[in-house]
């Protein structure tokens, strides 16, 4: 990337992903380009952004995600574009949340993370499906669907307000106010404290030693 292509990205993104200074962004940038250069020379084409299986592979090695399910509603939410492809825009807008979102900003990913269908809610379909795939197999003579489908009740009963057999965006919200652990509570999508410190830490290595 040539330096002045590096300094308008750095300008707008400065401004976009608000979470990031000036010196963070161009670190982000410069480390999406490494991780695509890799991607290039490994597959012997072009690359021009990050694919699924590249992205996937960050969020497991950097933020110690492993649930397939939510690594992929990730990746969906990080590509705004919905081209199956991440750019350094999406990169860098998705990792100021992703990392150092507000409260705010956090519960809306989140829901768009556990919103599978895109429809506006949690239905109680998609809080089965993601509760099955994220818990620990049950012992063969225990039916887990019982047990899934009981989880489901409970979390309906403390979370949709309005009693409408599904969490809206403000069903949610409310909840995680009220009882912020609530955030993650159809499977982990957000990287724990310890993993984004040491990625931050990695990535901003050279601005901190200065």
């Amino acid at each position: 990337m040539s330096r002045k292509r590096l300094q308008q990205l750095t300008e707008s993104l400065g401004r976009s992903a608000r979470h990031f200074n000036k010196s963070e962004v161009e670190c982000l940038i410069k480390l999406f380009d490494s991780l695509v250069a890799k991607s290039s020379s490994s597959n012997h084409r072009a690359v021009v952004g990050l694919d699924h299986d590249m992205f996937r592979g960050i969020l497991h090695s950097s933020f110690g995600l492993t649930d397939d399910m939510m690594m992929d509603r990730v990746f969906r939410i990080f590509d705004t574009a919905c081209n199956n492809c991440i750019s350094v825009v999406e990169w860098v807008e998705g990792l100021s949340v992703f990392l150092r979102g507000t409260l705010d900003e956090r519960i809306k990913f989140c829901f768009e993370v556990y919103d599978l269908n895109g429809d506006g809610y949690i239905s109680r379909e998609e809080m089965f499906q993601m509760l099955k795939n994220s818990l620990l197999k049950q012992p063969a003579e225990e039916d887990p669907d019982e047990g899934i489908k009981d989880l489901v009740d409970i979390a309906l009963k403390k979370m949709d307000h309005d009693e409408d057999g599904k969490l809206s965006f403000a069903d949610f919200e409310k909840a995680v106010r009220d009882e912020n652990l609530l955030l993650e509570a159809f499977g982990p999508c957000l990287p724990d404290l310890k993993s984004s410190m040491a990625f931050e830490q990695k990535t901003f290595r050279k601005i901190r030693e200065v």
